[in-house]
Order: C-alpha cells, then structure tokens, then sequence
C-alpha cells in the first residue's frame, strides 16, 4: 500500500514538475477539439402527428372494410419515405436550390432518407420527423427546413390518399368498362345464333327457350310436384286415421252409451296400434272384434236420434275434403308433366345431333349472360366504393399537432461536448507531462532509486532557493495560474456563444 502511495506521489510530482508542458498539450487539444465540434452543424429535428380516422358507417356497408383501410395506410406509410416522394420534397424546399444535376439530387434524397422517419404510435396514431443539419444554411434556416420538410410530407400524405384511390379506381372501372364491352359482343353474338337456330327448327324452340332447356325445367318442377304429391297423400292418411278414431255423434244421457262405449274401443285400439302392436296381436284381436260388436249397437242408436252431432267429427271430414282436392290437383298436375317430359325426350332422341346443338348453345348462352351481369354488378358496386372513397373520404385524417419550429438543436448537445473537450485535453496534458518523465531517467523519491539500482541511499538533499529565486517561481505560477483560467474562461465564452445561437434560433 505504501508503494502504491508513493507512486502516486511521484506521478503527481513529475506532473507538476513538467506543468507546463501539460498545459501546453491541454491548450493543443482544447484548442482542436472545440474546433472540431464548432464544425459540426446542428441539427434541428420538426415533429408532426395525424390521427387516421377509420370508422365510417357507409364505407363498411359497401364492403370497404377497417382492414382494408389499414393496409391502405400502411402501404402509404411505407411509400411515404420512398425515393420519389422524396424527390417532390427536395424540390419544393430549399434543400433543391443548389440541385443542377441527377446525381446531386440522387445525393440530396439519400441523404434526406435518413433523416426523415415516419412511425407508428398507435393504431391510428403516426409522427412524422424531418431532422436538418445542412453545413451551409443558418441555425434558424434549418430549424425552418426542418419545419417545412415535415408539412411537404404531410402534404404527399393527403395527395397519395386521394390521388391514388381515385387513380386506382379510374384504372379498375376502365378495365371493367373494357371487359364488359367485350362481354356484350360476344352475348349478342350468342343471342343471334339462338334465335336463328330457334326459327331453323322450332320443334326444339317451344315457349321461346330451347328443348334442353325446357326438358331440364320440366323434370325438376315433376321432382317437386312429385315431392308435394306424397306429402299431401301422407297428410290425407293421418286425417283419415283420425276420422276413424272420431264418433260421429256425442253421447247425451243413457242413451248414448253404444256410442261412447263404440268411442272409447276404438281409442283403445287405436293406442295400441300406436304402441306397435301388430294386427296378429291377442289384445288387439280383442279389441277388434269389441269394435266390430259395438258398430251395429252404436248404428241403431245413431239411427234412432240418440245423442248428439259431433262438431269435430265434422270439422275432420271438411279437411279430409279439402286434402283430397289437394291430391288429385297434384296428380293431374303430375301427368300432365309426366307427358311434357316424354314428348320432349321423344324429340331429343329422334334428333340427337339437333338436341346437342342445343344444349351447347343453350349452355354457351347462359354463362355469357351470367359473366356479363356479375361484371355489371362488380363495377357498380367498385363506383359506388370509389365515390365512398373519394368524395367522403373513407380513410379521413387529421394533423392533431402541425410541425413544430424547434428552438434547440437535437444534435450535437456542445455544451457536454465542449466540456468533454477540456476534461481530454487536462488529461491528455497530464498523461504527456507524465510519458515525458518516464522517458528521462529522473527518480523523484529516495525509495524509487533504491528498487532500481538495489543499493541503499543514504539520504537526500533538499533544494534551498534565494529570495529572487522564490521571487521568479512566484511569478511564473501566477502565469502558469492565469494560463489555465483562460483554458476555462475560454470554455465560459464558447459556451455562452452556443446558449446565444440557440436563443437567436428561438
């Protein structure tokens, strides 16, 4: 520890020994260092944000949806920052008056690519930056270019929104405009071949559609008509089922009990039956043959007056009537399909040839027109999107805080810089002055020589100086004093030069 304390003295001593070779080397260095930061230009950074507002009611009901909307943004966003745009940047700032040929302005956008950004904060959130730090403009004219770098890219943002939907949409309904015409002709083509073969052989041509055509309509309206046929037989079962199971007539005092005797076998035949039990059934038998005895009892008290009319036993025979209307309308209904499908197909077999030829143009026919109208349908539904898109502004936005004219420089912080510079330049004084005395074979302590010649030292002199030569060591520390307090007086001025360029840019 002793040793280590004792070097530190003897690197201090060699120090101040040679102090003014380090301050030589401090003002050297101060002197090249603040020069250097004094040439390099500030640079003024201007910010500017826009909310993007997504949500419309009536663009989402003609299909333009929030993602479509965001990858719109987003490919803007991307495109924003792209060499042509800017170019247009360059152009219309001053950063384009000194451009006269294409490889300085091939340099001017590189250089300007890297100091512009635009980021996403939030969803609908973006900032713009436009950073200036142009060696040949003033503090104050790159803090305005900076301001008007970030409103030129606000300005292309607005033009790429609305140019490009309405270029995206004019060249979009143009190809649409192109291949409906295309599809037009070529309908009206089909449509003359059709009626000419219509006229050539009107046998395959009834009712103004082709044999094929009508021959598929017919057997899918049978398929149907057939459908409703059973249904309607399977309805005219059950009604029937339930008027069996109805008396005719209610019981009215004594008198009517054949009658409800009759009524109340035939429901317990019925529920079983209903439970599955088979005709061969012992209990069913039973319950037949009860039926059968209680019918001839049930008619003569029927026949003598006894008991009254059972409403709906008569509202059941009013159904089943009109069921049985229903049946036979389908069976007529039926044949008389059944005859449209065997004439047409008689006629299709006696002239294969004609009824292929028909099929084909049939089917040619069908899909120009169903090509033609979903054409239609897409380019009224891309105008309507594109007026959405142009004249209410789908993708509407904001400038929620316009660009800013900054006040302080973002780069380089000189105040630290000019600082960092003095503290180098005392060290790199010291280090010189300490380097010098390890290259002279000079010991400062007693304990020094002993370790490197390995021989005692039996003492040490000490120096004893005159009156004037205390006089002229006394002057030269109030030089060497009044040198390093104009090394930070100097910094003082540079420093304050600095905070007076920035309040002159303020």
């Amino acid at each position: 520890m002793n040793t280590l304390y004792e070097e530190l003295l003897a690197a201090m001593h060699s120090v101040w020994h040679r102090r003014w070779i380090a301050l030589a080397c401090a003002w050297a260095i101060c002197l090249v260092g603040w020069l250097a930061v004094a040439l390099i230009p500030n640079s003024y950074e201007s910010r500017a944000r826009i909310f993007i507002q997504l949500d419309d009611a009536l663009a989402e009901q003609v299909g333009i949806g929030v993602a479509d909307k965001k990858r719109d943004i987003e490919r803007i966003r991307q495109t924003l920052t792209s060499a042509v745009n800017l170019e247009k940047v360059v152009r219309a700032t001053r950063l384009g008056d000194t451009i006269e040929d294409p490889k300085a302005m091939e340099a001017a956008v590189l250089a300007l690519g890297k100091n512009v950004s635009v980021v996403a904060q939030q969803d609908n959130l973006f900032e713009i930056r436009a950073t200036a730090s142009n060696g040949s403009f003033s503090d104050a004219e790159n803090a305005k270019l900076a301001q008007n770098v970030a409103q030129k890219l606000i300005d292309i943002f607005r033009e790429e929104n609305l140019s490009g939907n309405r270029g995206e949409m004019a060249e979009s309904l143009q190809f649409l405009n192109q291949q409906l015409k295309q599809r037009e002709s070529e309908l009206e083509a089909a449509e003359n071949k059709r009626s000419t073969f219509e006229a050539q052989h009107p046998e395959l041509a009834q009712g103004g559609a082709l044999n094929s055509q009508r021959l598929e309509s017919a057997r899918s309206e049978l398929r149907g008509v057939e459908a409703d046929l059973a249904a309607a037989q399977s309805a005219q079962a059950a009604i029937n089922g339930q008027i069996a199971s109805t008396p005719r007539t209610m019981p009215g005092g004594s008198a009517g009990s054949a009658s409800a005797a009759l009524a109340k076998a035939q429901s317990d035949l019925a529920s079983m039956r209903g439970r599955g039990l088979t005709e061969n059934h012992p209990d069913v038998i039973a319950a037949r043959n009860q039926v059968n005895a209680l019918k001839g009892a049930a008619a003569a008290e029927s026949d003598s007056g006894a008991g009254m009319p059972n409403p709906a036993y008569a509202s059941l025979v009013s159904i089943r009537a009109e069921r049985m209307a229903n049946v036979q309308a389908l069976i007529a209904r039926k044949a008389a399909l059944q005859s449209d499908v065997a004439t047409m197909t008689a006629n299709a077999i006696a002239n294969p040839e004609l009824a292929a030829e028909a099929n084909r143009i049939a089917r040619d026919y069908d899909v120009l027109r169903q090509q033609y109208d979903k054409l239609l349908q897409d380019r009224e539904e891309l105008r309507i999107r594109g007026e959405v898109k142009t004249e209410r502004e789908a993708v509407k936005f904001e400038v929620v805080d316009p660009p800013t004219t900054p006040r302080a420089p973002v780069a380089p912080n000189r105040p630290v810089l000019l600082i960092g510079v003095l503290v180098v330049g005392l060290g790199g004084g010291c280090a010189a002055a300490f380097a010098l005395s390890k290259v002279r074979s000079v010991f400062a302590t007693t304990a020094g020589l002993e370790r490197a010649t390995g021989l005692p030292v039996l003492g040490a002199i000490s120096q004893n100086l005159t009156e004037g030569a205390r006089a002229l060591r006394r002057r030269r520390l109030k030089y060497f004093y009044g040198a390093t307090a104009a090394l930070g007086g100097l910094l003082v001025v540079l420093l304050v030069v600095e905070f007076v360029q920035r309040g002159m840019v303020a």
